[in-house]
């Protein structure tokens, strides 16, 4: 891989890459854990969401879900043949992965229907409100910024976050029983393919970036990619508060009493 780097190590195993990539990982460690620590899912596990904030979930999140190959899309027609092993690398894994992300997509609808949300609702109901910082974010970085700032936010930071989320929903066994059992495969397959243990695509997306942008670059880039996991870490937060709206707006309503 071009600019000085080459993965010698596990994919998998953080020091196998650059100095810079484990600080800056080190850096948006505290951000990552709030989406971590957040009540949606311990909520979702015990099986104590209600109904209106499991809507909102699948509502909410579903526009990131259905844009996630568009970022990608994004990120691809940045690239150019040839110019170097990191713009290959980036542009074969992208081609190879945007098919990937719109199966995630019906995983998603069959998701929420074991959940008790219509496929109707998911693709049509108006999402909580506030909810679209994510998207927009996703949007935003993927289509005005770098290639490597824009697979840093999605392909490391969203995927790589939703990876444990996802595998703190999925071990719940009380979760996965309140499916229905006759499509509980089925409604449990979006959280199985995302589970940290089975996704290795946030690592693949940090090897093309650190191949990008090479083993030493500049402070103010490492900095800038820094800020862009962050937003994204941030983005989910906020997203996740706004999909328990009832416990939000009464959250707000008693802070603007105060």
């Amino acid at each position: 891989m071009n600019a000085g780097f080459e993965l010698k190590g596990s994919l998998t195993d953080l020091l196998s890459y650059p100095q810079w990539a484990q600080d800056m990982v080190a850096d948006a460690a505290s951000v990552r854990q709030e989406v971590m620590d957040h009540e949606l899912w311990t909520l979702m596990r015990e099986v104590r969401l209600d109904r209106e904030s499991t809507r909102n979930f699948m509502v909410g999140v579903w526009p990131v879900i259905e844009r996630f190959p568009g970022y990608m899309a994004n990120s691809l027609l940045k690239t150019r043949y040839g110019r170097s092993q990191g713009d290959d690398v980036a542009r074969r894994w992208l081609v190879r992965n945007i098919r990937v992300e719109q199966n995630h997509a019906e995983y998603w609808l069959d998701w929420a229907e074991g959940a008790g949300v219509s496929r109707e609702e998911v693709l049509n109901g108006t999402p909580p409100l506030g909810s679209h910082t994510l998207a927009q974010w996703c949007e935003d970085v993927s289509c005005k910024d770098s290639l490597a700032a824009g697979m840093i936010a999605t392909n490391y930071a969203i995927e790589g976050v939703t990876g444990d989320w996802s595998q703190l929903v999925y071990d719940s066994a009380a979760y996965a029983e309140s499916m229905p059992t006759g499509r509980r495969k089925a409604s449990l397959r979006w959280l199985q393919l995302h589970a940290a243990y089975d996704d290795t695509h946030p690592w693949e997306a940090l090897e093309i970036v650190c191949a990008l942008v090479g083993s030493s670059p500049a402070a103010d880039e490492v900095a800038h990619l820094t800020e862009c996991v962050k937003r994204s870490y941030l983005g989910m937060r906020v997203l996740a508060d706004r999909c328990l709206d009832n416990r939000y707006a009464l959250r707000q309503t008693r802070e603007e009493a105060a």
